[in-house]
């Protein structure tokens, strides 16, 4: 049995977060993988160790005195060592002088500076932890990704595996054969240039995630603060209902639209590779957690979540016969290309088109350059945009074997004096995506969690 286990911020944010980590991993020593993230914060008005780094970095991009930015995160990694009584003063050193070695790096030109602050929040978390795990019984590496074989493409704070790296990271199994455990910092990779490159913010679930699958591990472990996931935002919801096990089709489903427990890019590896995923809590660590694997093993409901999630709009376009014109759909979409806009949902009809957006991808500048193309090229009846939207997306693998879930979710709406703007399921009947105004969001989920859970 070999395991992968990552922890969070929240996980790694003290001392005292630092000593039950270390008596999770001394627990069950088939844990011979483990993925960190940065130090979190210790309290609700405390800083996280990336966002003083993006602080860091601001500063020297500006030409300011970076001085106390510096001071502040290795005085945090070194509040965090005192704590645990850690004697290698080598590991401490090598820590501060890579923060203060950042501010030589090239402004100019250097695509992948801001990735390389970031990154080193992970990078010298690994460096600590490993030491901490020596002084206390655990034979324990520190593995750098370059070192790990987690080479990525060149797209700074977005990267992707390369399809060549697994055959490198599995060599990480010759390592553990000798009993010593991997201490892997997650969120970032390294380009063929040996450039520092991130995977998108929360990436470290990621790195666990190809971990898992370079190394054929039986089971990725992602611990966290919450006992798992839950059918609904406990911020919306009061004790929601627990879920135990969901595929991964329903877990990419709920982390796109709003669960925020996991990555929804750290499911596609495990995936791949078939690994199952349980999400755990590091501060109640016998807790069964929530499973994610390929297909149910147990019986369970048509619904199993209910996700949401604002800030998107919509870019809507109507024309009489649109359906006749050849082409029309490819056109619209390849403006949006041009101007650098991804498009999430794109619900139609035989003379409309709306195309979903998040609504960080877009200026008052982009969308009026936006309308004035489109008006141009295919001269539309109707052209404009709709802001301040949100999605609710109903899951469950099991809807398509019962029939009227759509039907029930749409009454509790309308009963709820919920107006949906938009309604679209896909083929795979998973997921049903409901398009409100924002302002309706949290009584719409309310309105469904009372419909499919009470």
């Amino acid at each position: 049995m070999t395991k992968v286990i990552k922890f969070g911020g929240s996980s790694l944010a003290s001392a005292e977060q630092l000593e039950k980590v270390l008596g999770i991993v001394k627990t069950d020593r088939t844990r011979r993988f483990v993925i960190v993230s940065a130090p979190g914060k210790r309290h609700a008005d405390d800083t996280k160790v990336t966002d003083a780094l993006i602080a860091y970095h601001a500063a020297y991009k500006a030409g300011k005195s970076v001085a106390k930015e510096q001071d502040w995160v290795v005085e945090r990694y070194r509040d965090i060592a005192e704590g645990l009584g850690l004697k290698d003063e080598d590991v401490l050193r090598d820590i501060a002088y890579n923060i203060h070695e950042l501010a030589s790096l090239e402004k100019t030109g250097n695509d992948f500076l801001y990735d390389t602050f970031l990154a080193a929040g992970e990078n010298n978390n690994a460096k600590l932890i490993a030491a901490y795990f020596r002084e206390n019984g655990i034979p324990a590496r520190y593995v750098h990704p370059r070192d790990a074989g987690i080479t990525v493409s060149r797209e700074p704070g977005n990267a992707r595996l390369l399809t060549n790296s697994y055959e490198k990271i599995n060599y990480l199994n010759q390592l553990t054969e000798a009993g010593e455990t991997l201490v892997i910092p997650g969120f970032f990779g390294v380009t063929e240039k040996d450039e520092i490159c991130t995977f998108s913010r929360g990436g470290s679930d990621i790195t666990g995630s190809i971990i898992a699958a370079g190394v054929k591990a039986d089971l990725y472990e992602n611990f966290t603060d919450v006992d798992g996931i839950f059918a609904c935002n406990p911020k919306i919801i009061d004790n929601p209902a627990p879920i135990h096990e969901v595929t991964y089709r329903e877990m990419r489903e709920l982390a796109y639209s709003g669960f925020s427990v996991l990555h929804d890019e750290a499911l596609v590896p495990a995936f791949r590779a078939h690994i199952p995923i349980v999400i755990k809590n590091t501060n109640n660590p016998k807790h069964p957690g929530t499973r994610i694997t390929t297909i149910h093993e147990e019986n369970y409901a048509p619904v199993v979540g209910i996700a949401s999630d604002d800030g998107f709009t919509t870019l809507n376009l109507s024309k009489y016969l649109l359906n006749r014109e050849v082409g029309f759909g490819r056109r619209v979409l390849s403006i949006l290309e041009e101007m650098g806009v991804r498009w999430e949902h794109m619900p139609t009809g035989i003379d409309d088109i709306s195309i979903i957006i998040r609504s960080r991808f877009l200026t008052p500048d982009i969308e009026k350059a936006i309308l004035s193309r489109l008006a141009e090229t295919l001269h539309p009846d109707e052209l404009y945009f709709e802001h301040d939207l949100s999605i609710i997306m109903l899951v469950g693998e099991n809807m398509k074997a019962h029939i009227g879930v759509t039907a029930r979710a749409a009454k509790a709406l309308s009963d709820s004096h919920v107006n949906i703007k938009m309604l679209t399921q896909g083929a795979s009947e998973c997921a049903v995506m409901f398009v409100v105004k924002n302002k309706d969001e949290e009584s719409a989920v309310k309105a469904l969690y009372q419909t499919f859970f009470w």
